[in-house]
């Protein structure tokens, strides 16, 4: 992963030199009220006498305690737990064949960013690590204007059409009578939601599976979802989806560690974020963009505008054209992330929207939320909203208006300003929607082909390895074993049935209902690859994060030397033990412990290494927390490597050194670069199933 350690926290960029009008340093300064009149006292509200009662006079107290009363906006509906990085995007080739937007054209020039992301279902005060839908939604701010790719963590949307949107998402939300459940999809109101619309079945599919519990932000790809247009100069258009491939690879957690991290460290994901970010491990997406020519639009058999279906990439392959770089965290997380409004309307000219039923929905949507959220019409001058290019319009008024418009037109056409601000023809930059040919009678139906519910969820579960698979399986029999109505539950069932017998099966073994023998299974035996996350990972331990269990007495030889060999890997160790503070070496030598047994637990690290020392082994074999740490990461299948002693700790804990898949040994404390090597490479395969299929 490329490091550039200069970039970090400098205001290089056009976006940012016009987010530092608005940074407020407070060191050293005076106390003022909002208008700038000095407060002589902050610590008593003003009262007719000591004991009496307080004046309404007390402009400072009531100032104060107004603006405290309206600190918080309403949260968003959807997507209210967020975190975000700044960054910038740099296209490799100019992609004029395709598209005209500037952004997409010169490789020297870095386009700023804002990227938030999100889980969809829970609240803000929601754990991390819950089963979910993650959104990723990238602001480019351009020369021609913002630009917003608004996306998820997964390709496809439960619903084809936008008016069912709330629907949906009613039925995911804790459940009004009693709301329960908090982040979570395993309730009654929510299979009821499935059982009763099928078109949700592919999503579903993905939902279940390891990419709903992200090991990280910077570990998880993100998509556009809809099918939009590229236009060129010419006027030519083509249909593209949007990728976001991350450069350290897809990973996820297992389902009992996301549970338990929900418990442990409910911030996992945005701390995970912000500290690769500080250490300089600067998250890096490439984009990429399947294209289909506009004459290609019917040779499949899926409609390519229905948002319930992938373009499988051995169909259609992505043409990775940038690079994405996050090196910059928040200076604050309400004035950036939360008030950052996206919207997929927010385009710039060579790229445009097809006819995508859910996409033509987001269109009018996510204005009007913008305006409740934010207190009006004027959200975009918030400063992390700001365009870099000028704004000049006639719009004027609303609430929290910031701009001082000169002069007294406020209209379009007229003469009295010779009619300015003025429109721009579209050959010279102007923005000009794609012309279209649109005939039809006004009808409240969907399109035949968006029909099949059934032959792409067959798809994706053909692409699925036998660990994924289970994975699956045991993730409905959690959900469904949530839902109190037995009758859901079944035609839960009946529903994937269509999509495969065994899995209905395997489905219906875990929660007590039948298969049903009177549907007829999808007969779809194609398969794509690309969306297994195990046959597609990218192997590296670049900025995983090792414990190192040691104690006083541990053999400094044994941590010196496996240190170094993660430095030059970009992996980050921290060692734990039973105290925080120093421990000290057999030979005198120190290491502060950065947990304790206590502060920290298995699940924030993605691998476990044991120091040797004799005396330093026999305290953390009477330790049960040590145990148990051990005994946690080989359940997780996380790596797990000791030197010399060492291993008598894992014997301790019921693992098999030597011989478990993913357990690396230095019996003799020797050749160091061999077990380096051997241990790092492990670290990289993310898992070892082999322990779960034993």
């Amino acid at each position: 992963m490329q490091k550039d350690p200069n970039q970090k926290g400098t205001f290089s960029s056009k976006k940012d030199e016009q987010l530092e009008q608005f940074r407020v340093e407070h060191e050293g300064a005076k106390l003022t009220t909002n208008q700038g009149l000095p407060v002589s006292e902050d610590e008593h509200s003003l009262k007719a006498g000591e004991r009496g009662p307080t004046l309404m006079e007390d402009f400072h107290f009531r100032e104060k305690m107004t603006h405290f009363d309206h600190e918080r906006i309403p949260e968003r509906v959807v997507h209210a737990r967020g975190f975000g990085a700044h960054g910038y995007f740099q296209v490799y080739e100019p992609m004029a064949e395709y598209t005209k937007a500037k952004f997409l054209q010169d490789p020297s020039v870095k386009t700023p960013v804002f990227v938030r992301f999100s889980t969809v279902a829970g609240s803000r005060g929601s754990a991390d690590s819950v089963r979910d839908v993650r959104g990723f939604a990238t602001k480019f701010y351009t020369e021609e204007g913002v630009y917003d790719l608004v996306g998820n963590n997964i390709p496809i949307f439960f619903i084809q059409d936008a008016i069912k949107f709330p629907d949906l998402v009613h039925s995911f939300k804790p459940e009004p009578h009693n709301e329960m459940p908090q982040a979570s999809t395993a309730h009654d109101t929510f299979w009821d939601f499935v059982a009763n619309n099928t078109e949700s079945a592919h999503m579903i599919m993905w939902n279940m599976s390891d990419r709903a519990i992200p090991r990280s932000y910077r570990m998880m790809e993100g998509f556009g979802v809809h099918t939009f247009r590229f236009i060129n100069e010419q006027g030519k258009a083509r249909f593209v989806k949007f990728h976001w491939k991350p450069v350290l690879g897809v990973h996820s957690f297992v389902w009992d560690e996301a549970h338990e991290l929900a418990g442990r460290d409910p911030d996992f994901h945005r701390r995970d974020l912000w500290e690769a970010i500080e250490m300089g491990d600067y998250p890096e997406f490439e984009l990429g963009v399947q294209i289909i020519e506009e004459e290609g639009e019917f040779k499949f058999d899926f409609d390519i505008l229905d948002p319930t279906k992938i373009w499988p990439e051995e169909m259609v392959p992505v043409k990775l054209i940038g690079k994405m770089t996050l090196n910059r965290n928040q200076d604050n997380v309400f004035a950036e992330t939360e008030q950052a409004a996206f919207h997929p309307g927010h385009v710039v000219p060579g790229i445009d929207f097809s006819n995508d039923p859910l996409l033509q929905g987001r269109l009018f949507s996510y204005t009007d939320t913008q305006l409740i959220r934010l207190g009006g019409p004027n959200f975009h001058q918030i400063p992390i909203n700001r365009s870099v290019s000028p704004v000049r319009n006639h719009q004027r008024d609303g609430y929290h208006q910031m701009n001082i418009d000169k002069g007294k037109v406020s209209y379009h056409k007229n003469g009295l300003r010779g009619n300015h601000p003025h429109p721009v023809p579209e050959e010279q930059g102007g923005y000009a929607h794609y012309q279209e040919k649109v005939e039809g009678r006004k009808v409240r139906q969907r399109s035949d082909s968006f029909e099949d519910h059934y032959s792409q969820a067959k798809l994706f579960w053909n692409s699925m390895t036998d660990v994924e698979k289970q994975h699956i399986v045991e993730a409905f029999h959690f959900e469904l074993g949530k839902v109190q109505d037995k009758n859901i539950r079944q035609q839960v069932v009946n529903v994937f049935a269509n999509v495969d017998e065994l899995l209905a099966a395997r489905i219906a073994a875990g929660i007590g209902a039948e298969v049903p023998k009177d549907i007829k299974a999808s007969t779809v035996t194609l398969s794509s690859p690309a969306v297994s996350q195990e046959q597609n990972k990218i192997k590296s331990a670049a900025t995983r994060k090792v414990g190192i269990l040691a104690a006083d007495g541990y053999d400094d030889s044994t941590i010196e030397p496996i240190m170094q060999a993660f430095k030059q890997a970009g992996v980050h160790a921290e060692v734990i033990s039973g105290h925080l503070g120093m421990i000290t070496s057999v030979n005198g030598e120190q290491q502060e412990v950065k947990h304790s047994f206590l502060t920290a637990e298995s699940v924030l690290f993605d691998a476990l290494y044991v120091a040797c020392g004799e005396k330093s082994v026999e305290q953390l074999k009477k330790n049960n927390k040590a145990v148990e740490f051990l005994k946690d990461a080989f359940k997780h299948f996380k790596t797990i490597g000791a030197a010399g002693k060492g291993a008598e700790l894992l014997i301790t804990a019921g693992i098999q050194a030597g011989s478990d898949p993913g357990i690396v040994i230095n019996k003799d404390k020797s050749d160091w670069d061999t077990f380096g090597t051997s241990f790092i490479n492990a670290i990289a395969e993310h898992r070892h199933w082999e322990r779960q299929v034993q």
